[in-house]
């Protein structure tokens, strides 16, 4: 069986979550197979190897799961973005819109070196808007995009189209 099909085996849709009408691809049941898990984790290594990737920036919070073991295994430096505020130390923040309202992210102002290639990675891009502005993140900082690497891809919301100004390599293992 492919990676694909394993990870089409085990993630879970789940009906009307968070509200109704959604379809909510639950990766839960991935993270309960250590082999699967190690396995994605071979496959996004595989895809980024011959990539110059200097770090690995991993978007709060599901992009820690597989971006921590992947920055371990290319042997660079993880980078953690999240929400405003949840940082302890001084940081770097970048204010984006969403469809109803908007967000910001932050990254401690000392974690992306300039001229880095940064491989942005989290769990899901659905319509791209977080990918984006964390790649506007790690360009303030003066680091450019090796890539964008996620579990899954709902490829109905176009959000690779929103990030190709960003870079040239957006790769996922599932697409729906």
């Amino acid at each position: 069986m492919t990676i694909k099909e394993r990870i089409a085996d085990a993630i879970r849709d789940v009906p009307d979550f968070p509200k109704p009408g959604i379809m909510f691809k639950d990766i839960t049941p991935v993270l309960e197979d250590a082999i699967l898990c190690k396995d994605i984790v071979e496959e996004f290594v595989n895809q980024y190897k011959n990539t110059q990737v200097d770090a690995v920036a991993g978007v709060e919070s599901r992009g820690f799961l597989f971006g921590m073991p992947l920055a371990i295994a290319l042997g660079v430096p993880f980078i953690t973005i999240r929400k405003k505020g949840k940082l302890p130390y001084k940081t770097v923040s970048y204010k984006y819109d969403l469809e109803y309202g908007s967000a910001e992210i932050e990254v401690h102002q000392d974690s992306i070196k300039k001229e880095w290639n940064v491989l942005i990675h989290d769990d899901l891009l659905a319509t791209g808007g977080t990918a984006a502005a964390t790649a506007e993140l790690i360009k303030m900082e003066g680091a450019s995009i090796a890539g964008f690497s996620f579990l899954v891809e709902l490829a109905f919301l176009d959000g690779a189209e929103k990030l190709k100004p960003y870079a040239n390599k957006i790769s996922n293992l599932i697409t729906y």
